[in-house]
């Protein structure tokens, strides 16, 4: 993941860019803990909201991955299944960890 092109692409500089991952890093382990006890409970509402705003913070970041799998489990939450999110909700969570990792990783 280019993140120096995400900030450009975003017209931010790094050190903005990395201040909006941190929040969303954030509220994305908010969300993702959220979304699974959800899921969990077959809280079909639930379900949609947590994932939705995994969603739409991974877009505004330029988080293609991680917007791409949220919109496809929201799309199925809203058919009122989950039948088939448990792998794209852990793929998102490694994607966020990944993140995470790398973002821990730059120079202070």
């Amino acid at each position: 993941m280019d993140f120096t092109k995400l900030a450009e692409d975003l017209g931010l500089d790094e050190d903005e860019f990395w201040e909006l991952v941190e929040l969303f890093l954030e509220t994305s382990a908010s969300d993702l803990g959220r979304l699974q006890s959800a899921i969990d409970r077959g809280d079909i509402q639930q379900t949609v909201e947590a994932v939705h705003s995994v969603k739409g913070a991974a877009a505004n970041l330029g988080f293609e991955e991680i917007y791409e799998l949220a919109k496809g489990v929201e799309e199925k939450a809203r058919e009122n299944s989950l039948d088939g999110v448990t792998e794209p909700v852990r793929i998102i969570k490694e994607k966020c960890d990944l993140i995470g990792e790398m973002f821990r990783a730059m120079p202070v």
